[in-house]
């Protein structure tokens, strides 16, 4: 198991948690007090990484948000990382997936420049654009599979018949043998087939998206768990945590969401 992994396993069951907060930050969103300071972006996710550190077991900033904000927004992404560092790991939510020289790049900027602990990858051009990514020893690689979305029916739960989202669990189960670094992003909003995608992908880490303002379900939770000490699944939710309240005291509000749904998904496992 990577170190990542293991950090995260760690953080779940100090803070009794399976829950990571999503740094996804629309700033028309952001309560009005924080727009008004020089690097709104940044003193938001300060304020919301401070309410809800000992809820989570990781934070998981999509990095789209930030590269829309040009140069600043990069440098807000980096300093947000550099905040949470050493205390929580960090997944870098990227959904890169291109070829080996191009990936190798990618790869150099999540762990290098932003030094993320972990990423979301995209399988769809194999394992040469993956591979670049479990080059860094204790890093993590989450790998898109069953996505939470709606679109996920236009390709991933076809044929019906060994459906492309098993044959990619299986695929990335063989990639890491031997090697302890990948998982698979698995959405809570297709709750019936969690079980089975479990089975067929052995111990690999879930991230598990769709739990909040996308509607998933939380019977997903316990269908991706293991036992004992390893990680099994990490839920991420960002909407329904971080735009929780809008007043002066929005932090208060943030940080009962958070504190409500660690609660309703319950903490990991810990019986061998």
């Amino acid at each position: 198991m990577s170190l990542c992994w293991e950090r995260i396993a760690e953080a779940s069951l100090r803070n009794n948690s399976r829950l990571c907060v999503g740094l996804d930050v629309d700033p028309q969103r952001l309560p009005e007090k924080i727009k008004a300071k020089p690097d709104p972006i940044y003193s938001f996710n300060c304020a919301v990484i401070e309410a809800t550190l000992d809820l989570v077991c990781c934070y998981k900033p999509n990095a789209a948000f930030y590269e829309a904000q040009g140069a600043a927004g990069v440098d807000t992404l980096v300093r947000t990382i550099q905040f949470i560092s050493g205390r929580v790991p960090v997944i870098l939510d990227i959904k890169r997936g291109d070829i080996g020289n191009t990936a190798t790049q990618y790869a150099r900027a999540a762990f290098e420049c932003f030094r993320a602990d972990a990423v979301t990858v995209n399988p769809y051009m194999g394992l040469d654009s993956v591979a670049p990514f479990m080059e860094f020893p204790g890093k993590g690689v989450f790998v898109l599979c069953l996505t939470s979305n709606p679109g996920s029916a236009d390709f991933q739960l076809l044929p019906e018949e060994n459906p492309l989202y098993e044959q990619v669990a299986v695929k990335v189960r063989q990639w890491d043998e031997g090697k302890g670094c990948l998982g698979l992003v698995v959405g809570a909003t297709h709750p019936g087939r969690i079980a089975r995608l479990r089975e067929i992908s052995a111990d690999l880490p879930f991230l598990l998206p769709g739990i909040g303002a996308q509607g998933g379900s939380l019977e997903a939770v316990s269908a991706a768990e293991l036992p004992g000490e390893k990680l099994g699944v990490v839920v991420n939710t960002s909407r329904s945590v971080i735009y929780a309240g809008e007043g002066k005291d929005f932090v208060v509000n943030v940080r009962e969401a958070a504190m409500e749904l660690r609660d309703r998904i319950g903490g990991p496992v810990n019986d061998t």
